[in-house]
Order: C-alpha cells, then sequence, then structure tokens
C-alpha cells in the first residue's frame, strides 16, 4: 500500500513527555504548503541520528499514514523514521525569509481569534491544531512543579512496555540514551481573545524549556534564569505581533472544557518592523 508523502515545515516541538508505549516522544506538527495542519507523533526525537534531528522551520519531505489510536484529524505517524531529515530551513536573518514564514503562517493558513470557536470545533473533532491570535496579551504565569524529578515506578513501567513495542529494530542506543531533565517549572500564558474571554493555556514548547535550562546554565540560579525567560516571553514577545501555536491534548480533546494547550510561539515582527531588518 502505498503512502502519500506529505512536505511539511515544522513550526512546533513540544518538550518531550514520557509515553509508556513508546518511551519518550516529541509531539511534532507543522503545516502543508498550503497552510493546513498535520501533526507527526510519536518521534523519539533524541534517539534520531545527529542529520536527522531537524529545527522549527525546517522542511521535511516524509511518508505518513493516518494515525490509529488517534482520533484527532491532523494525527499521522512517519512511515519511516529515517526519512524525517531536513529537506531546506526558512531562517529569520532576512526580511523575506519573515515575510515568507508570516505567508504560509499568517495568510495562506487559517488565523483564528475566538477561543470558543477552537473549543466547539475541537469537541465535533474538527480541528486540533491552529495558529491564534490573542487579541491581548497578558502575563506569563510561572509556578513550581509539585515534583521536580520524573516518577520512578512510571519510568520503569514506561522502559518496560517501551521495549514491547519499539520503534527501532536497533537496540544500540540504549546503552548511552538518559531521559531529558524534568522541567521544575510550569509556564503558561495568560492573554484575552476577541470577545474579551480571559484564558491561560500551559505552554508545552520545548523552546522556552530549553531555554530555561540554557539561562539557568549561565545564570547559575533558578531565580535568575526564571527572569531570562520572562524577559524573553514577555519583555521581547510582547512587542511582536504574537501568535500562538495551539493543539488540543489526545485525552482531553473532546470532552475538557477547554483542551487547548500552546505548542509553539510565533513572535513575528509586525510588517512595520519588517521593513527595519
Amino acid at each position: 500500500m502505498a503512502h502519500p508523502r506529505e512536505r511539511v515545515l515544522i513550526t512546533v516541538k513540544t518538550y518531550p513527555t514520557l509515553s509508556k508505549r513508546h518511551g519518550e516522544t516529541v509531539c511534532t506538527a507543522g503545516v502543508r504548503e498550503d497552510g493546513s495542519w498535520i501533526r507527526l507523533y510519536p518521534v523519539p526525537f533524541r534517539r534520531l541520528e545527529e542529520t536527522q534531528q531537524y529545527r522549527k522551520y525546517d522542511w521535511v519531505n516524509c511518508r505518513v499514514l493516518r494515525h490509529s489510536s488517534d482520533v484527532r484529524p491532523e494525527s499521522h505517524r512517519p512511515v519511516d523514521m529515517s526519512e524525517l531529515a531536513a529537506t531546506d530551513h526558512l531562517g529569520t536573518g532576512s526580511d523575506h525569509q519573515w515575510r515568507e514564514r508570516r505567508r504560509i503562517l499568517l495568510e495562506t493558513g487559517r488565523v483564528d481569534s475566538s477561543l470558543q470557536v477552537l473549543i466547539d470545533d475541537a469537541h465535533a473533532n474538527r480541528r486540533s491544531l491552529a495558529t491564534f491570535k490573542p487579541s491581548q496579551m497578558i502575563d506569563l504565569i510561572i509556578e513550581e512543579e509539585d515534583e521536580r524529578e520524573w516518577n520512578p515506578d512510571r519510568v520503569r513501567q514506561m522502559r518496560e512496555l517501551s521495549r514491547q513495542a519499539e520503534l527501532f529494530n536497533d537496540d544500540t542506543w540504549r546503552n548511552t540514551f538518559a531521559l531529558i531533565r524534568k522541567l521544575p517549572y510550569r509556564f503558561s500564558y495568560r492573554f484575552r481573545d476577541d470577545s474579551g474571554r480571559e484564558s491561560t493555556l500551559i505552554i508545552l514548547d520545548w523552546e522556552i524549556g530549553a531555554l530555561f535550562w540554557n539561562c539557568l546554565r549561565s545564570e547559575e540560579t533558578e531565580e535568575r534564569a526564571i527572569t531570562k525567560v520572562r524577559e524573553m516571553y514577555v519583555s521581547r514577545f510582547f512587542q511582536t505581533d504574537i501568535h500562538l501555536l495551539l493543539g488540543t491534548t489526545q485525552a482531553w480533546h473532546q470532552v475538557g472544557p477547554n483542551p487547548w494547550v500552546v505548542i509553539g510561539v510565533f513572535p513575528a515582527p509586525h510588517i512595520a518592523q519588517l521593513d527595519l531588518l
């Protein structure tokens, strides 16, 4: 059976989570050239070869099949992990590149401004990925997690089950692989939509976790690292034409009062700012 090949601009990589079946996995999502969304899951990202570890805003070209255990309409899984290597990259070094990002995500793709529309669409299983434009960004909420380390019983169960449903035939990666550190803090955005509705959504984007760890290494204390994260995600991003890339969680997709979370942030320069780049 032939599987369709998709060309996808990767716009979302979530912070790795622990799956009982698949081990440490990343939810990857992006948009096709026509602006439509597609989710690629599961991807054992940190176990891919270095040449396959694509960045956000890389173009990848891979065969996919509909996910058999995930009803969300955009959910697919890669047929062959080796096909996930990037074929091109859409950077931010020029006016043209930023305009191209804006064209694909904000002009070709759909942009929503009502959270209730998104909630209704999720409950009706019409959508589970979206680009969202808040009417007002309010704050970044930072809360310490109750548990600062992965639950050891869950890790043990995950390792046992993932061996039975391994995505790789080659088992040698286990000799050197170490789980990514659990984030000790939970980051959320508070904002209003076009109806004035105020919401707080957790941020699961890999970039905010990576920023925290990088800042912690250079700043030495968690308090200083958090200050640096706030400077980026509030002081800097709130000055841009910020859009939130949203996704629903599989468990709450059709049943949660609000199943949406922030899986990416698109801090696009305003059109007037682009002329100054």
